[in-house]
């Protein structure tokens, strides 16, 4: 029709804008120590104020960023990397909405200011939502979006006056719109005879606390002047020779004069070249193999890149392994590959959405204890550190960005659409080197049943294959079969599923006819792989019924036992994958439908084991067991 033509033409028209008038992406390579390259970490106690003016625009107006924030007004200690949200005992910074401000001075060591021949650069690991940094006064970038990282170069400003601290402020808003990843909306209440005068609130489409904040680490590191600035590698293998195609890119000079050595566990080189792209050929090669498929999973390679002027020398972590989809499977180097995982959350305690190593140690034991191979990144980026660990332990990730909650046509406008292309390029461009990820999703849940989520989801999806054509691309759906229109874009279908719970509640007897109609209505109209995304049910930890009632754990007990003998006959088909809604429990917004926050987990929000988690421990290591390839210790998980 007209409307859906008009429509189309003005995404073409945005993408072809925006791509006529892009530049090329500079590398957000992770920070590493080198013999070229220092860091310094900025973690720890920063000076902290909410801006409860009216129209959160004090901060502004008044210049906060000019001084030291202690000097402009009370100041409380906030720890970074955390949420501000759970640190003190006031419910209205818990709920806060709109600017907020942290300062702190640092001390650079001499030699980065003294030596103009270094560029010292300051990196912020996410900060949730938009946020406007300033050092020494100076305004030295923005960013718009909470969960991938951002940075600039310092240098000239903090050599204008070297004797004094450097002193960075850092400006945070999580205020979302319908522009938003994820969108949302402010909403007035203007009858003074229920609510205090100016008062409004956030509405949010999603089921998880928007915790704000700087979530992830803050740093300062060096480099050379002409530096090693973005790394890209693709990798494959043929019969026992593993192929790594790379391409460097150094910044500061007109030429690429580097050296690339890739080296074993054991330190040893296995290839060499020169040049700043090339192919390194590596016999009797390694693969990279996910958790419970092989007996030496998570193998990583050294690549070292030199270059040869100035010295520079970054070394990133390679999986050589490969992804291919079928009709019927999901391949990991040419071995049927079955996601058994969970979907996880960045979310605990006080801390909030914070990284927190203990905590990331935690779920990774748990998650090995649990015989789980894998896991989606709910329903955002999670932090780098995370993938690293991901990457060494041999754990699957399908990779999400926050494209949550989409359910408001407006959200399918062309703002939205150029935002969303430009958040997946940033995603693609941090994590593209990861072994670990296997998979993109763009979005969770939206809206797919819409008339403008054809094109949108389109155009999202052959941008995202365009930036990187080596792994499948999905979004997560809860639509109808017939009617999502985003579906024949994707590699494999992803759906969320409750049944017996938001749908036909207690009723658990449905569940084996709805599921099985579901996975075979979706793979008659697509013929495309099945992952089961979500499912589960809800438990309050030592409920208890029998017969069993909902939010017992007897109930989600029997959830679980009913989908999975579903999956189990699908399996032999075309389902390539089941992840349990969710891995713990989880902080929500208040609601009359949740309990202080989202009872899903397998495991409390404290990370204690409710009785759905020995069902998937027995079902995941049971499948293990028959898909793996295991030492003989490994497949008795009672003697684990």
């Amino acid at each position: 029709d007209t409307g859906s033509k008009l429509a189309l033409f003005g995404v073409l028209l945005l993408c072809a804008a925006r791509d006529g008038a892009s530049v090329p992406q500079r590398g957000m390579l992770f920070p590493r120590e080198s013999a070229s390259r220092e860091l310094k970490e900025l973690s720890g106690l920063w000076d902290f104020r909410a801006d409860q003016s009216p129209g959160r625009s004090l901060g502004f107006d008044s210049a906060w960023y000019k001084s030291r924030l202690a000097e402009t007004g009370p100041v409380i200690d906030m720890p970074v990397p955390a949420s501000y949200n759970d640190i003190t005992q006031d419910p209205k910074l818990r709920d806060f909405i709109g600017w907020v401000w942290y300062d702190r001075e640092v001390v650079v060591p001499a030699r980065w200011v003294a030596d103009k021949g270094t560029r010292v650069v300051l990196r912020v690991g996410s900060a949730h939502y938009y946020s406007v940094v300033w050092v020494n006064g100076v305004k030295v970038m923005e960013h718009n979006g909470g969960h991938l990282p951002f940075e600039a170069e310092i240098g000239d400003i903090i050599r204008e006056n070297p004797q004094a601290p450097c002193r960075i402020t850092i400006a945070v808003n999580n205020t979302l719109t319908l522009e938003t990843l994820p969108p949302g909306s402010i909403q007035h209440m203007d009858d003074t005879s229920k609510y205090p005068n100016g008062y409004f609130v956030q509405n949010t489409n999603f089921d998880f606390f928007n915790y704000a904040g700087i979530h992830r680490p803050v740093l300062l590191y060096t480099t050379p002047k002409v530096y090693v600035d973005d790394i890209t590698v693709v990798t494959d293998f043929s019969d026992n020779t593993g192929l790594v195609s790379y391409k460097v890119s150094v910044l500061g000079a007109s030429t690429t004069n580097v050296k690339v050595t890739l080296t074993d566990k054991h330190g040893r080189c296995v290839a060499s070249s020169s040049g700043p792209s090339g192919v390194l050929k590596v016999t009797d090669v390694n693969l990279w193999w996910p958790y419970l498929m092989h007996d030496n999973p998570g193998y990583l390679y050294s690549m070292e890149v030199r270059h040869h002027g100035t010295r520079d020398i970054y070394t990133l972590p390679v999986g050589i392994r490969t992804v291919r989809v079928t009709s019927t499977q999901f391949l990991i180097n040419n071995k049927p590959f079955y996601f058994h995982g969970v979907n996880k959350h960045e979310d605990s305690d006080i801390r909030g959405k914070g990284l927190d190593w203990p905590l990331i140690v935690k779920d990774f034991n748990l998650l090995k204890w649990l015989g789980a191979n894998s896991f989606r990144t709910s329903h955002y980026p999670y932090a780098e550190e995370i993938l690293q660990m991901c990457d060494r332990h041999g754990i699957v990730v399908i990779d999400e960005c926050p494209g949550v909650g989409i359910k408001d046509i407006r959200s399918f406008g062309n703002a939205s659409l150029a935002h969303h292309l430009d958040v997946m390029d940033e995603l693609v461009n941090r994590d593209k080197n990861h072994p670990s990820v296997v998979m993109w999703s763009v979005a969770n849940e939206p809206a797919a049943e819409m008339p403008p989520a054809g094109f949108y989801f389109k155009m999202l999806i052959s941008h995202t294959k365009a930036l990187d054509p080596t792994r499948p691309v999905t979004f997560i759906t809860d639509s109808n079969y017939a009617r999502d229109k985003g579906a024949p874009y994707v590699d494999v279908i992803c759906v969320n599923s409750y049944f017996s719970w938001y749908h036909d509640p207690g009723h658990v007897e449905v569940i084996p006819i709805q599921l099985t109609n579901q996975f075979e209505n979706w793979y008659g109209k697509y013929q495309k792989p099945i992952i089961q995304s979500e499912y589960g049910a809800d438990v309050v930890p030592g409920l208890h019924s029998d017969p069993p009632m909902m939010f017992t754990e007897e109930y989600q007990k029997i959830v679980l036992q009913s989908y999975h003998k579903v999956f189990d006959q699908k399996r032999k088909e075309y389902v390539v994958g089941e992840l349990i809604w969710n891995f713990a429990d989880f902080m929500t917004a208040q609601g009359v439908t949740r309990v202080v926050g989202n009872k899903k987990g397998i495991f409390s929000r404290q990370r204690q084991p409710k009785a759905g988690a020995f069902i998937l421990k027995d079902r995941y290591w049971r499948l293990a067991n028959e898909t793996g390839r295991l030492p003989p210790w490994n497949k008795y998980p009672c003697l684990l």
